[in-house]
């Protein structure tokens, strides 16, 4: 069982470089600079034990649709910092209102092969909470324990094939758990927030 506290999530999120993560996707693919995004990525306590909470997008997305994800989104022009950007998505999305959650840190800025460049928000929030899912973007909300996150046993890194003549790019993979398999970008995210809190 990972036994760490609030305050040492802060300090070890504060120890995070500014640079973004070195994913080696194709120059080619892209056609034009980076758009910016933000995630909020949800500590929670539930049944005395440390969750985070994620959410299934909708098949209907034109982008990551159907995948396992955090609450968030690319940047508008209103918003004056990824904080903004993650906490406005998270309320848009599941009704998580920016005045219940805690900012904790920021995890390292992560490319994506559809051009985004996200920075991930760490964020602390009281359960149960009434959430409203936005069901044109969201269609389950669910929590995995920390500990479950936190075992090696429990994801691999697999490669997963581009179009040719590209060679294929090492993806996260975690098992199954809940029905719902965390795969991609967001299980990227999630081991570099296990590494950066030394849980692996």
């Amino acid at each position: 069982m990972p036994d760490i506290s609030t305050k040492e999530i802060s300090a070890r999120l504060s120890e995070t470089s500014d640079k973004a993560d070195e994913i080696s996707y194709p120059i080619e693919l892209f056609n034009q600079e980076q758009r910016p995004a933000a995630v909020l990525i949800p500590f929670l306590q539930k049944d005395g034990k440390w969750h985070i909470l994620f959410t299934r997008r909708t098949d209907t997305l034109p982008e990551h649709s159907g995948q396992v994800a955090f609450p968030g989104g690319r940047k508008d022009p209103q918003d004056s910092s990824p904080t903004a950007t993650a906490l406005r998505e998270a309320y848009e999305e599941i009704n998580l209102k920016p005045v219940d959650v805690r900012i904790l840190g920021f995890l390292q800025r992560i490319p994506t092969i559809t051009n985004y460049c996200v920075t991930p928000v760490v964020g602390l929030i009281s359960w149960p909470y009434n959430f409203t899912l936005r069901k044109e973007e969201v269609s389950k909300i669910f929590t995995i324990p920390l500990e479950w996150l936190s075992d090696p046993e429990n994801h691999t890194i697999q490669e997963r094939a581009l179009p040719r003549p590209y060679d294929p790019i090492p993806v996260v993979f975690f098992k199954e758990y809940d029905g719902e398999v965390l795969w991609g970008v967001s299980a990227r995210i999630t081991l570099n927030l296990l590494k950066t809190l030394r849980l692996l």
